[in-house]
């Protein structure tokens, strides 16, 4: 399981006028969470509405290149924040040009915010990749399938004289195997995970070894029942599939805030 560092961040121009915003959080009192904000160290602060508030740095009014630095910082002040309160997380470069247009923000969509916060209070995302070799499948399965092994057995016993056919009915056999083992596996950790989880969303794999790439929603007070089914799950697998585990995170896979803003001229 990660921990946020503070990242290096690389000095920028003096700030003017626009308003850098990481997450809407409920609070009616002003904080200061000190100089951690992106670009170089910028003091990161509340602007309220109501109960409502965003937290902000000052910023010139720029566009946000999505270097390392950067997203660090970002995400950074959101896994601060978020030890303390529940957090909607905003997009990466999300730029107002003023505490009055922050303001506006949150008195238009209050209620909005206001319902997404009940919805995720009191709860944190963990992500899990899942990766696996495929070679070792390959050979489990090979071991523990009769059909693959007697049609592997009876190819061998030909030599040379195998027919294409024979290695081509074995090739499918084999990716149909692997495919059912993959969505076994993906089926089995889901169910093993979901007593102590909220919701879970799977995202998009990426590359040939991964074949889980999952958001888990949870309770705060499950934290560690969520981290040991983690482990308990990683066991059971252990000689077949390597998990990557990391969070907590604020729920940036369970909050979905479009904003139509306005780029900077």
């Amino acid at each position: 399981m990660s921990h946020p560092q503070a990242p290096d961040l690389e000095a920028t121009p003096p700030t003017e006028g626009g308003k850098y915003v990481y997450c809407i959080v409920r609070s009616e009192v002003p904080r200061d969470f000190g100089g951690i904000g992106i670009g170089s160290g910028q003091t990161v602060y509340t602007v309220h509405h109501q109960d409502l508030a965003a937290v902000v740095s000052d910023t010139p009014i720029v566009i946000y290149d999505p270097t390392r630095e950067n997203v660090l910082a970002h995400e950074f002040v959101n896994e601060t924040v978020m030890k303390e309160h529940t957090v909607i997380p905003m997009s990466f470069g999300t730029v107002f040009r003023s505490d009055d247009d922050v303001t506006e923000l949150l008195r238009s969509t209050y209620q909005a915010f206001s319902e997404v916060l009940d919805k995720m209070k009191d709860k944190i995302e963990f992500g899990l990749k899942v990766l696996w070799d495929r070679d070792k499948v390959v050979s489990s399965l090979e071991h523990d399938n009769e059909e693959i092994r007697r049609l592997k057995d009876e190819i061998s016993s030909h030599g040379n004289t195998s027919t294409y056919f024979a290695r081509m009915q074995l090739g499918r056999l084999v990716e149909g195997a692997v495919e059912d083992s993959s969505h076994r596996y993906v089926a089995d950790i889901h169910d093993w995970l979901k007593s102590v989880a909220v919701a879970s969303r799977t995202n998009k794999t990426i590359g040939d070894k991964m074949i889980l790439n999952a958001a888990f929603l949870v309770d705060r007070a499950k934290e560690s029942s969520f981290d040991e089914r983690v482990k308990e799950i990683s066991r059971k697998y252990e000689d077949l599939l390597t998990f990557k585990y990391s969070g907590p995170w604020p729920p940036y896979n369970f909050v979905n805030i479009k904003l139509k803003l306005e780029r900077a001229e």
